[in-house]
């Protein structure tokens, strides 16, 4: 009886032991997160003080599991939230150090945040690119240096790249344009250099692409246009140069482009004021020549900014055939003539057709 008893006991034992390794994160996967929180310094909300004990899996702020595999696959650390932590304290984050390349132990990260801490400094590990299950890599808002991964495209699940709000260099890399499943990204305010990789249209699934507050050069690439999901491109405040492609007035869900802060030059494209485009931005460039008279039912502008470039000529009077212009910036150019009378014109302000050669009319001076 006692005998019996005893292997009741160790097969009890054994299928404790079993379904507590189960369920608790694997030793190695805690290790590669203690060595991270060790590389970072949070001095004010105490974000760190639940990494404690043996399972990772549980009750670890900003850490979860895969179900199944009970390997760690998010890291969610948001210096700007509205958890509770952040209520009591009163503050948004702060966090200095850098990130360790221990993260890149976790070997079934599918994705990792690290946002908004405004100190955290040092490059993105450039082992990251061995994470395989990668999806979402979310900086925005630190201090981080360096260049990105040159082999970034192997990550070929990756659906968000946001590193905004940073100190990154170089150029965009190559392999970038490998990211097949991406879909948002993000790359403001940074320092980065050099031109578009040419075929920047191999990113078919990307619907937002961010780039405003770089040194980016070159032209725009025409395969920009390839990409049919693309809603929203800015790339304005850069360095580029050269004509705007027309066939970017031909995507069928591109509704806001910004260009504005550049060196382009030439004629706008006629296809872009009968386009998608709702927000148009094209100020502070060197654009040149007539405004086309090609206004119509299709075009609809909650902002429509030409300021600040070479246009002259008079006001094409086919704007007023627009089906609607919220916001409308003509001042800064070389424009002369009557301005037209209706709308859109009758709800705009002087500003709004300032510092041309000889405008004048409503709400400009009475024309001589």
């Amino acid at each position: 009886m006692k005998t019996f008893s005893y292997i009741t006991f160790l097969a009890t034992l054994t299928i404790f032991i079993s379904t507590s390794t189960v369920r608790s994160c694997p030793a190695s996967d805690r290790a590669a997160l203690l060595a991270f929180k060790a590389a970072l310094h949070e001095p004010y909300l105490g974000i760190f003080n639940s990494w404690t004990g043996t399972d990772c899996c549980h009750n670890w702020y900003g850490v979860s599991c895969d179900m199944e595999t009970k390997r760690v696959a998010d890291i969610n650390l948001r210096g700007e939230s509205e958890d509770p932590i952040f209520q009591k304290a009163g503050r948004s984050g702060y966090m200095t150090g850098s990130i360790s390349p221990s993260v890149c132990k976790l070997e079934r990260l599918s994705s990792l945040t690290i946002s908004d801490w405004k100190g955290i400094s040092g490059p993105i590990p450039a082992c990251i690119t061995s994470l395989p299950f990668l999806r979402i890599i979310d900086l925005i808002g630190n201090r981080i240096s360096g260049e990105i991964p040159a082999d970034i495209g192997r990550l070929v699940r990756m659906t968000v790249l946001n590193i905004a709000d940073n100190l990154v260099t170089g150029r965009i890399p190559r392999s970038l344009t490998n990211l097949s499943s991406l879909m948002h990204l993000d790359l403001r305010n940074n320092r980065i250099w050099g031109p578009l990789p040419l075929d920047f249209g191999r990113l078919r699934m990307l619907s937002r692409a961010l780039l405003s507050r770089n040194y980016i050069s070159g032209t725009i690439p025409d395969s920009i246009s390839k990409i049919y999901r693309l809603a929203d491109l800015d790339l304005s405040l850069n360095k580029l140069s050269g004509e705007i492609p027309a066939s970017l007035g031909k995507m069928a869900v591109l509704a806001t482009l910004n260009l504005d802060s550049n060196k382009l030059s030439g004629k706008i494209p006629v296809s872009l004021f009968n386009s998608a485009i709702g927000n148009l931005n094209l100020s502070k460039n060197s654009f040149q020549g007539y405004l086309p008279d090609v206004f119509g039912p299709r075009s609809y502008f909650t902002v429509l900014d030409l300021s600040y470039n070479n246009f002259r000529g008079p006001i094409p009077k086919s704007l007023s055939q627009a089906s609607f212009i919220g916001h409308m910036d003509l001042s800064h150019n070389r424009l002369c003539g009557r301005i037209p009378a209706g709308p859109p014109f009758d709800h705009l302000e002087a500003s709004s057709f300032a510092y041309n050669a000889c405008l004048c009319g409503k709400p400009l001076g009475a024309c001589q």
